[in-house]
């Protein structure tokens, strides 16, 4: 199967993350007056942070030149000054990411319901490919990255940078350019040696998320299918292949704490280099008179202030690396060609009769394996017209047609005499109703996903469908009845309950076009009768399509359609098709025989 990694593609690092670093800036617009408000508060928390060593400094030369009579009021004033700037800085700072979170916290809600919208969007086909559990971590990973870009891009590394070319001015007036020119060396030296590595590391970073989504998806794949792997005691085997990438995992993880081990070394011996030389030539200067003792210990406190924000930037960088990688795949999932899009400023469709055409329709997935072939099939308002074939005779390839997940190739469809794409996909499906051969439910109520076919519905309508879906009975043996939760996909009822709640879905949604694939494959023979007499009421007024394998729900159909290698074989009522001893004919009797038919035995 095509997994979800193989439909992102694999552009140069930094081509692709600093794209993704401008394409979050648009999110920031939306809270213009907060975000110069947050820059501001940065600007005058960083100013009181630059200003704290000098108050240091004014401190300590008190002490070394004032007299007697100064010692009391004059370093309470200083002292209560250096009080007021450490807690401005800090002040400032929390009030900036007060001011700043709603900015931040908005931002990663539009772009997730971006995402979350344009997966709706994407083709049915991707959803069939796509691995859920890797998926689910992309998002989730890619969410968090975006809140700590939004973050700590604006308010770590911007300040950081300033910090450094304020401190480097004030020691280049206060103490000469060879502790400025020593400072920004330092500085140079740990900024390329962070860059350096962390680009080095990268390859890990991205390693360990790729096999953590191998693993969890393994996990995930297993757990939905508990039932197949009791059915055949495959614990073990389920077990040994989780455990598998769940080792190839651990390995990319210990890789890269490794690395991470040398860029925290490689950062600490940089820093304690610098202090080291700083402090040597401050001595030198103290010795000799040049400087006094509190330019010493301004000198030592800039270099540990500036240090302590420079060590936590090259953290910051080697995260949003981290977090760039993480959201590469996120912002991919946008970038994927939605493959049925609406006509700029189509209308909706407007449904009179409901009658429905397939027109010389042709369709394929792959130009060298087509599936349907010059299909024309007609379904006159208010009438039933069922398609029945062998397995893979393209039956199923109709519904979704018709339900615009994929347009046609060829021909047209059309709904009174619209084409479907011409018109909004969301109208086309408003007037359909679908009960497909494989139903899956909600992890929620048996309430809630009747009524997700119209979320309005009153009780009193509820109730109606689950009558004429006969699912009363069911109901009402259930202790909590209609509020009993069904389980990850419906896991907790039968197949045949599934397909009565699916059906009582549909009832509710009450539209004008009816589609059942396979609607009652999975019924005993008397529920079965039971929903096609209710079926029967509810389709004389409505255009409906029935597909089906098994003919003997089909045979009061007012037309029936036989598709074999994706091409209209034979046409008529079931009397006449029997009559005519064809392909209906043979397959009539393969199922009366209890055999199934396929293509190859036709």
């Amino acid at each position: 199967m095509r997994g979800f990694g193989s439909s992102v593609h694999d552009a140069p690092d930094n081509a692709v993350n600093w794209r993704i670093v401008r394409s979050l800036l648009p999110y920031l617009s939306e809270f213009r007056g907060r975000m110069f408000l947050a820059l501001g508060l940065m600007a005058l928390a960083k100013l009181a942070t630059v200003t704290v060593p000098i108050a240091l400094k004014y401190i300590v030369e008190h002490f070394e030149e004032a007299g007697a009579e100064a010692l009391v009021t004059v370093p309470v004033a200083l002292v209560l000054g250096y009080g007021l700037l450490r807690f401005g800085g800090t002040f400032f700072g929390e009030l900036r990411d007060a001011v700043f979170v709603r900015v931040a916290e908005r931002a990663m809600r539009r772009a997730s319901l971006r995402v979350f919208q344009h997966l709706h969007r994407l083709e049915l086909g991707f959803h069939l490919a796509r691995e859920t559990g890797g998926l689910a971590r992309d998002i989730e990973r890619g969410t968090s990255g975006m809140s700590f870009l939004l973050r700590f891009m604006v308010f770590n590394i911007l300040p950081t940078l300033i910090e450094i070319l304020l401190v480097a001015g004030i020691l280049l007036f206060a103490v000469g350019p060879v502790f400025m020119f020593t400072v920004l060396a330092a500085v140079a030296v740990y900024a390329a040696f962070s860059i350096w590595i962390t680009e080095w590391r990268t390859r890990f970073v991205r390693e360990a998320n790729q096999r953590d989504n191998e693993s969890n998806t393994r996990a995930v794949d297993s757990l939905l299918n508990y039932e197949t792997v009791k059915y055949f005691g495959n614990e073990e085997f389920e077990a040994g292949r989780y455990d598998r990438g769940l080792a190839a995992w651990e390995q990319a993880r210990t890789k890269n704490v490794l690395s991470l081990v040398l860029l925290n070394s490689g950062q600490a011996l940089i820093i304690a280099a610098a202090i080291t030389v700083m402090m040597l030539l401050a001595a030198a200067r103290v010795a000799d008179g040049s400087m006094s003792l509190g330019d010493l210990v301004m000198v030592n406190a800039y270099m540990i202030q500036l240090f302590i924000p420079l060590n936590f930037l090259g953290f910051v960088y080697r995260e949003i690396r981290q977090s760039l990688a993480n959201i590469e795949r996120l912002f991919g999932l946008l970038e994927k060609p939605v493959q049925v899009e609406d006509r700029p400023d189509a209308p909706d469709l407007e449904v009179g009769a409901g009658h429905v055409r397939f027109e010389h329709v042709d369709f394929h997935y792959q130009p060298e394996r087509p599936i349907l072939r010059d299909v024309t099939i007609d379904l006159p308002p208010g009438r039933r017209i069922a398609v029945v074939g062998p397995s893979g005779a393209g039956k199923s390839t109709l519904s979704r047609l018709l339900f615009r997940f994929y347009d046609v190739t060829g021909g047209r469809i059309t709904i009174d005499g619209q084409d479907l794409r011409d018109v909004t996909q969301a109208s086309v499906r408003r007037a359909i109703g679908m009960v497909p051969q494989d139903t899956v439910l909600f992890n929620d109520t048996i309430r809630y996903n009747i009524a997700y076919g119209d979320p309005s519905a009153s009780d009193a309508a509820i109730e109606r469908v689950v009558r004429l879906a006969h699912l009363e009975g069911f109901v009402a043996r259930l202790p909590d009845g209609l509020d009993t939760v069904v389980g990850e996909r419906g896991l907790k009822v039968s197949g045949g309950e599934k397909q009565r709640i699916a059906i009582a879905r549909m009832l509710l949604k009450d539209p004008p076009i009816l589609v059942f694939d396979e609607a009652t494959s999975s019924l005993d023979a008397q529920t079965e009768r039971g929903i096609l007499q209710a079926l029967d009421e509810v389709s004389q007024r409505r255009t409906t399509l029935v597909i089906a394998h098994r003919l003997s729900t089909v045979r009061n159909a007012d037309r029936i359609v036989v598709l074999e290698d994706g091409q209209v074989v034979e046409s008529g009522t079931h009397d006449e098709l029997l009559g005519h001893d064809g392909h209906y004919a043979r397959l009539w009797r393969q199922q009366e025989a209890g055999t199934e038919l396929t293509n190859d035995q036709c």
